[in-house]
């Protein structure tokens, strides 16, 4: 019998792109194949080609179905894998949403992106996937409920834990057999916090040989808040950004934070700490979503109040593209949710296009942002961003609501992993960003006896002796650590841009302009290879 390798194809170093490969016991298997999301080199990866073969993947067993844990698997359909897929009743109904909707997007972005292209002779783009590709994956998803041991190929059994995060998250724990016997690894899957209006607590076994764990917030602290502490925080929130011109934008992602977000306005209002006013869901993904979470209702903890909600007369969803641009012409203060949570597609960016630029607006965060995201960047302070080639400027106010992360932060996530114990191999730190996972590993390393490793993209360890074994990579990872979870080279440049507009427009006259293009040319002469035309490197 082989020896066991576990291999981090995603998720590692950053905290998209959940993705990692078990060879085990003459099986191939597969848990999360998500998106990569933040900077554009990241996204970049979700083109490329998978760095193993598709069609040798035995099953795949998803932990829950979030973009950036599900949203490649249409793609691994695409390239050969035909195999089940493993999870949740609930994760499967809000696959058979979010999939779809992730693939009409990426067909909607690569028109747009080709009528830009076509002028400047640039090759054609085509998409990653398409819905129609989503939507033929369906039936290799097998559904499988909380607690309920499965056997799937080479005698690997699995079964579901709630992992409080999401309608339908697991974390999965594995048992498999290796050259040393028998073994078990749990898959935490992305860990809800203590306390959260749907989901209960998380919940996992422990004596676990292998931990892989989420680190996404594995830096930091929130505040702690009980239900109707967080209701007091956002009726302040609503309040300040009450303008009667005005709007409260709330990237939102639409699959559970936006009906958190919808519940506990509506029950503000009915409560009379918050003037009613229109709350307008601007994402179709969100409105088949909520259908999905009706379906679960009785599964949700406050799933009475989340119903209510749907019923009260000043809450619309837009369907159309045509009733979504129709909210540009809205007047007095609103409240619109649109996904996507990070600003990186979607209505949501249509929305902050048409208000960033007035102070009578107001930007709510209630979700973590990525490096790299034009959420992030918004977050951090930005003067001046870039949406759909245009230049914006920002006078909208931004404010930030923790409370609403799907997360465990720092003492959530170290209670979490030392109530598995005892570990006996190792602790795998993935699912976050480097500074977020150096801090959760310097705090356990005290409390736990073994290895603790934060693999890079790519690495491939060998689950053997009393620690796992970094192997050789047979081909280079796809990225360098420095380029994963990072601002990269598209924001500097975007910075560049904007920065020189300002440069130039603060300018006393045009000889001043001149002089300051002029310097710039020379800067890039200085970077060009006199023999052969090309910039040096430096």
């Amino acid at each position: 019998m082989d020896t066991p390798i576990l291999e981090f194809h995603g998720a590692a170093g950053s905290v998209t792109g959940s993705c990692f490969l078990l060879k085990a016991g003459g099986a191939r298997i597969l848990v999360d194949c998500g998106m990569f999301q933040g900077s554009k080199t990241e996204k970049e990866l979700n083109y490329r080609p998978f760095p193993f073969d598709p069609a040798e993947i035995d099953a795949v067993l998803l932990t829950h179905a979030h973009i950036d844990h599900s949203g490649l698997l249409p793609k691994l359909a695409k390239d050969g894998f035909s195999g089940p897929i493993y999870a949740t009743p609930a994760s499967i109904d809000l696959c058979a949403i979010m999939l779809q909707d992730s693939g009409h997007i990426q067909e909607s972005e690569v028109r747009q992106l080709n009528r830009r292209n076509r002028p400047r002779s640039r090759e054609t783009v085509k998409p990653i996937y398409t819905a129609d590709d989503a939507r033929s994956i369906m039936p290799q998803f097998i559904a499988v409920d909380y607690g309920e041991w499965r056997e799937t190929a080479g005698a690997v059994r699995f079964r579901f834990w709630d992992a409080g995060h999401l309608l339908g998250s697991a974390s999965i724990e594995i048992e498999a057999s290796g050259t040393e016997g028998p073994f078990r690894l749990l898959f935490s899957g992305d860990v809800g916090p203590g306390s959260k209006l749907f989901e209960s607590r998380p919940e996992a076994p422990s004596e676990i040989d292998y931990l892989i764990c989420e680190s996404t917030y594995g830096n930091r602290e929130r505040e702690e808040y009980a239900l109707k502490e967080r209701r007091i925080r956002l009726q302040k929130l609503v309040t300040q950004a009450n303008h009667p011109n005005g709007v409260l934008l709330v990237p939102s992602f639409a699959v559970e934070r936006t009906q958190e977000v919808l519940t506990d306005l509506l029950v503000l209002m009915e409560a009379g700490t918050l003037r009613r006013c229109p709350i307008i869901i601007d994402s179709p993904l969100a409105s088949r979503a909520t259908g999905a979470f009706k379906k679960h209702a009785l599964e949700l903890e406050n799933g009475a109040n989340f119903l209510r909600a749907l019923n009260a007369p000043n809450v619309r969803f837009t369907e159309t593209a045509e009733q979504s641009k129709a909210l540009d012409l809205v007047t007095g203060f609103h409240i619109i949710i649109a996904a996507s949570g990070m600003c990186e597609a979607g209505r949501i960016r249509h929305r902050l296009k048409n208000w960033l630029w007035r102070n009578e607006c107001t930007v709510l965060f209630v979700g973590f942002q990525a490096a790299g995201t034009l959420g992030r960047i918004l977050q951090d302070g930005a003067k001046v961003v870039r949406i759909q080639g245009e230049e914006i400027r920002v006078s909208a106010k931004m404010a930030t609501l923790d409370a609403y992360s799907g997360h465990a932060d720092a003492s959530e996530l170290d209670d979490w992993v030392l109530e598995r114990g005892p570990i006996r191999k190792c602790l795998f730190l993935v699912h976050g960003e480097a500074g977020a996972r150096d801090a959760m590993s310097s705090r356990l390393s005290d409390k736990l006896p073994v290895a603790i490793i934060s693999p890079r993209l790519d690495d491939v360890y060998e689950l053997s002796g009393t620690s796992p074994r970094l192997l050789s990579r047979a081909a280079p990872a796809r990225l360098q650590p420095e380029e994963i979870g990072h601002r990269d080279w598209h924001n500097d440049y975007q910075n560049f841009v904007l920065n020189l507009a300002d440069r130039l427009k603060e300018a006393a006259d045009h000889k001043r302009r001149a002089v300051i293009l002029r310097r710039l040319e020379h800067a890039l002469e200085a970077e060009t290879d006199p023999k052969d035309g090309r910039r040096a490197l430096r």
